[in-house]
């Protein structure tokens, strides 16, 4: 008798799962994530407030949105994130679903429960499917990895939380971490 199969879950499965959960499909595979903790929905409030400013200031033609916010990276593969942050710069790629292709910057605050999935799991998804800018904020180490991934070219540079970190989609976005209140 040969094992169980566990059930292959496609996109439309995915969207038509209960909205409370919070879950990410990977290759067919659910994916339950845990609810975020208070210094995570405050980084991420901080970091979204800042970026959706300056976007604005710009009168710039990028969007930014925060978790829960569907990223279908590529229609061939039962996929989609749902990254903290999402700055998609191609209004083509939007849908009422969220984003269909690759957001041109994610930002991404690591879990505790679960840092390989962003440092490992997610930085391969979006490293393939061309996503320019990949920061993984942890605030366990008080570190932001940034990760820039222009075609051939991948380079990771780490940062603290008592820097500024330049946002390379952008000439002249900086973000200081030491000014951003949250603790």
């Amino acid at each position: 008798m040969g094992l169980p199969q566990e059930k292959y879950y496609t996109i439309e499965d995915f969207y038509n799962m209960p909205e409370e959960i919070r879950a990410e499909l990977i290759d067919g595979e659910i994916i339950y994530m845990a609810s975020p903790s208070r210094i995570h929905q405050e980084i991420l409030g901080e970091l979204f407030n800042q970026i959706k400013n300056y976007i604005k200031s710009k009168n710039g033609r990028c969007h930014v949105y925060p978790a829960p916010f569907g990223v279908q990276l590529n229609e061939s593969t039962d996929t989609v994130l749902e990254p903290d942050i999402s700055v998609i710069c191609d209004p083509g790629k939007l849908n009422d679903r969220g984003c269909l292709g690759a957001p041109d910057w994610i930002i991404e605050i690591a879990s505790p429960s679960n840092p390989q999935h962003d440092y490992i799991t997610k930085l391969n998804l979006y490293n393939s499917a061309n996503v320019r800018e990949y920061w993984i904020v942890d605030p366990q180490s008080s570190s932001i990895y940034v990760s820039n991934m222009d075609g051939d070219r991948f380079c990771v540079k780490v940062y603290s939380f008592d820097d500024t970190v330049k946002v390379g989609i952008y000439e002249d976005l900086y973000i200081d971490f030491s000014s951003l209140d949250f603790e």
